[in-house]
């Protein structure tokens, strides 16, 4: 009798699978959504990594759980600056790994390595952002492709372009027929030099090597010019490559060029990148050419637009986007918590950027043949 008694009890009082899971899972997701972004940062030597290291004391998305980085030198000095704890630091993906729980990386080395940073985090579920370009090669790209797709990761690749309001609003402009087909664009990147203009030694040592950085101001600025093109031709490759190189400052830059001209012939359609370490200021600006009109943004916030023959020029000065899409790091949290969505071909996606590294490696083919190459379909 007591027996059964006890067993009414513990039933009547017992909450239901309904009372406990009900309230409990959206308040689960709701504060995944809000809580931080852990993420690891695999490298300091990228000057960029100032970017995520500056921002930490004004912005709560991210959280940094981790640094890889064997140069502990470089890891104090910017301890000293940053305030964040060496206990953080580690000299290995592997022992990060082991030591945290991470969401995500990014990654702030050398262009070489960006493989084995997919190779290692992709199998973790672990999503990726790394610094552009995306990869040295097509060879190694295809691998990143490949683990990104198979461990269903995000894999995404960062340029400073991307977060100008200017050049979202040529492409609202295009697409709504202000100057018609697109013509010819032009797209001019670069500054006096890595070295002139004093990057840190870890930063030009990688920079200026052919091999951790697949090449010089070809691939440190053409990288923008073919990324905001296949952006802008909705990932349309190109039909040939013609390119030059040429080292104006061999005393400086022995190993690299330091000037490229690049032409990316399309149907009915020219590009032509120009990076360069030889240009007497810092410049990041494109010049948009149509049937009727044409569009150049001189920078992140100016644009000058002359849409008819018989009018005059005018500028504009955009608004700035709105958030996750005028940060990163933000966009790169919105990503991975499933906020936003890519779209086919944007500037930060793994489909774009796969095409701006076999550009880039025909046009370095290109320059090295002295001969026009197809691009493959």
């Amino acid at each position: 009798m007591r027996f059964a008694i006890l067993i009414f009890f513990l039933v009547i009082t017992q909450p239901t699978v309904a009372q406990n899971t009900k309230p409990i899972i959206p308040l689960k997701t709701e504060a995944k959504k809000e809580a931080p972004l852990k993420v690891g940062i695999i490298g300091l030597s990228h000057s960029h990594v100032h970017l995520l290291l500056g921002r930490s004391s004004s912005h709560t998305d991210i959280e940094i759980v981790g640094i890889v980085e064997p140069n502990i030198d470089m890891a104090q000095r910017y301890a000293k600056q940053y305030g964040y704890a060496m206990e953080k630091v580690y000299p290995t993906m592997e022992a990060m790994t082991n030591a945290v729980k991470l969401e995500a990386v990014t990654a702030f080395g050398s262009i070489y390595e960006h493989l084995a940073v997919v190779e290692h985090f992709a199998p973790l579920g672990v999503h990726i952002m790394v610094e552009k370009p995306l990869a040295v090669s097509v060879k190694h790209a295809k691998k990143m492709q490949k683990l990104a797709t198979k461990h269903n990761i995000h894999l995404l690749t960062n340029y400073e372009t991307t977060w100008y309001a200017t050049n979202h609003k040529a492409y609202e402009m295009i697409y709504n027929g202000a100057i018609g087909d697109m013509r010819r664009i032009v797209v001019q990147d670069g500054h006096k030099g890595p070295k002139e203009i004093g990057v840190n030694q870890e930063f030009l040592e990688w920079l200026t090597d052919p091999i951790s950085n697949g090449g010089g101001a070809i691939i440190d600025f053409g990288c923008y010019g073919a990324n905001l093109v296949t952006w802008l031709k909705k990932g349309e490759k190109p039909l040939t490559i013609t390119a030059v190189t040429q080292t104006n400052k061999p005393s400086i830059y022995p190993k690299v060029d330091d000037e490229a001209t690049i032409i990316l012939q399309y149907p009915k359609m020219q590009a032509v990148l120009q990076p360069s370490w030889n240009w007497p200021f810092s410049r990041k600006d494109i010049e948009i050419y149509g049937e009727t009109g044409y569009i150049i943004n001189e920078n992140s916030k100016e644009i000058r637009y002359k849409l008819n023959a018989h009018k005059p020029e005018e500028k504009s000065y955009p608004k700035p986007r709105p958030a996750p899409y005028n940060d990163p790091f933000s966009f790169f949290k919105a990503i991975v918590r499933g906020e936003i969505k890519e779209s086919p071909y944007s500037l930060s996606s793994l489909e774009n950027n796969m095409i701006v590294v076999e550009i880039l490696e025909l046009a370095k083919k290109s320059a090295k043949s002295g001969k026009t190459l197809k691009f493959s379909k």
